[in-house]
C-alpha cells in the first residue's frame, strides 16, 4: 500500500489526519501558514521529516495567498508566516531546516514579482517533498545491510511513511530489507501516550504484509532478555553535534535495555536531522504536551480529574548507547562530533 502522508491537490496542501488512523482514513485541506502550523501542533501530521515538508508547503501557501499585496506587505506577511510555522513544534530540527531553506529561496528571489516568488517557493516545497522520499530510499538501502535474514527488529514510535514524505526512515530500512528478499519480523512498541506504534506503525507494516507483533512499551525488556529481539531501529527528531539523539519519549529506556542485553541500537536519520549547532543532547529543547494525552485518549478518560501530569514528548539517548546512525550518506558507527562534522 502506498501511503500519501501529504499531497498537493487543487493548489492546497492535503494531509492525512493521523489522529484518526487506523480506523478512519481522511485528508484535511490547508490553504495558509497558520492552518498548517495548527495541523502540526495538533498532530494531524507528525514525524520530523513530514513536519519539515508540511512547513515548507505552509510557507509556499502563504506566498500564494499574498501575491496581490505590495512588496513590503508581502515581506511582512512572509516573516510572520515563518515565525508561526517555526513555533509549531520546537524539538524537530527538520522544521527549521525546511523553513530556513524556504526563506533562503525567498531571499534569492526577493526582487521578483510576488507571483513569481510564490511560484519559486512552491517549486522549492515540491523539491523538498521529492528529495525526502529519495533520501529515505538511500537510507533504507544502507540500513538494510545491517539486517540479516530472519532477524526480529524492535521499533519505537512511528518512523515510517507516515512520518515522512514517503518510505520512512526506521521503517524504510525494514522495507528495504524486505524488498531485498530478507525475512524480517517486527515488534512494535505501542508508544504511549499518543500510541503512534499501535495506531500507525502496526497499521503501516501490516498493510505492507510485514510480520508485525504489537507489544506494550514495558514489555521490551522481557522480550530482549528472552532472546526474541535481535536489533532495535528507531528514527529521530534531532541529533546533537556529539551524536546524542532526541526521539519519542521512551526511546532512552529502550536504548538502555538494548545496551544491557548486548543488542545493537540503530538510529535512522537524514542529514537534515543533524544539528551541529547544538553541542549535546542536554541543549535540545524538549516539547511538553497537553496532560490530556496522558489522562485519556480522544473521548475515553482513565485518570482522575485533578491528578498532576508530566508529558514530555521526547527524551534524549546519549551517543554512547547508539551502535550507529544510518544516514543517506552511509552508516556512522559510534557517532561523535568528528564523525558527524565529516558528513557535511
Amino acid at each position: 500500500m502506498t501511503i500519501e502522508t501529504l499531497r498537493w491537490r487543487n493548489n492546497q496542501l492535503e494531509m492525512i489526519d493521523q489522529r484518526c488512523l487506523p480506523v478512519v482514513i481522511q485528508y484535511l485541506s490547508y490553504s495558509d501558514a497558520q492552518a498548517v502550523a495548527e495541523g502540526i501542533q495538533k498532530m494531524v501530521v507528525r514525524g520530523a521529516p513530514a513536519i519539515g515538508v508540511a512547513a515548507a508547503y505552509g510557507y509556499a501557501l502563504e506566498a500564494q495567498k499574498s501575491v496581490s499585496l505590495t512588496k513590503r506587505e508581502f515581506d511582512e506577511r512572509m516573516a510572520r508566516a515563518f515565525d508561526v510555522l517555526a513555533a509549531s513544534r520546537p524539538t524537530a530540527i527538520n522544521l527549521f531546516w525546511a523553513l530556513n531553506r524556504m526563506r533562503s529561496r525567498l531571499d534569492h528571489a526577493s526582487k521578483k514579482e510576488n507571483i513569481l516568488v510564490a511560484r519559486f517557493l512552491l517549486d522549492e516545497a515540491h523539491a523538498i517533498y521529492h528529495e525526502d522520499i529519495e533520501i529515505n530510499k538511500r537510507m533504507g538501502a544502507f540500513g538494510a545491510s545491517v539486517l540479516d535474514d530472519g532477524m526480529c527488529i524492535l521499533t519505537h514510535c512511528n518512523a515510517g511513511a507516515l512520518a515522512t514524505a514517503g518510505h520512512g526512515t526506521a521503517l524504510g530500512v525494514i522495507r528495504s530489507a524486505v524488498t531485498e528478499g530478507k525475512k524480517i519480523t517486527v515488534f512494535a512498541g505501542e508508544t504511549r501516550p499518543f500510541l503512534q506504534g499501535a495506531r500507525l506503525t502496526a497499521w503501516e507494516l501490516s498493510e505492507d504484509g510485514i510480520d508485525t507483533t504489537l507489544i506494550t512499551d514495558n514489555m521490551a525488556g522481557h522480550f530482549m532478555k528472552s532472546g526474541v529481539i535481535h536489533a532495535v531501529i528507531v528514527g529521530t527528531d534531532r541529533v546533537a553535534g556529539n551524536g546524542d539523539v532526541a526521539n519519542k519519549i521512551g526511546t532512552y529506556m529502550v536504548a538502555v535495555l538494548a545496551k544491557e542485553h548486548d543488542i545493537p541500537f540503530y538510529v535512522a536519520c537524514p542529514l537534515s536531522t543533524i544539528d551541529l549547532s547544538i553541542p549535546s543532547g542536554d541543549d535540545i529543547p524538549i516539547e511538553e504536551r497537553s496532560p490530556k494525552e496522558v489522562t485519556g485518549y480522544q473521548e475515553v478518560r482513565w485518570a482522575p480529574e485533578n491528578i498532576k501530569v508530566k508529558n514530555p514528548s521526547f527524551d534524549v539517548t546519549p551517543a554512547r548507547l547508539i551502535t550507529a546512525l544510518i544516514t543517506e550518506q552511509g552508516i556512522v558507527y559510534e557517532p561523535n562530533q568528528k564523525k558527524l562534522k565529516a558528513l557535511f
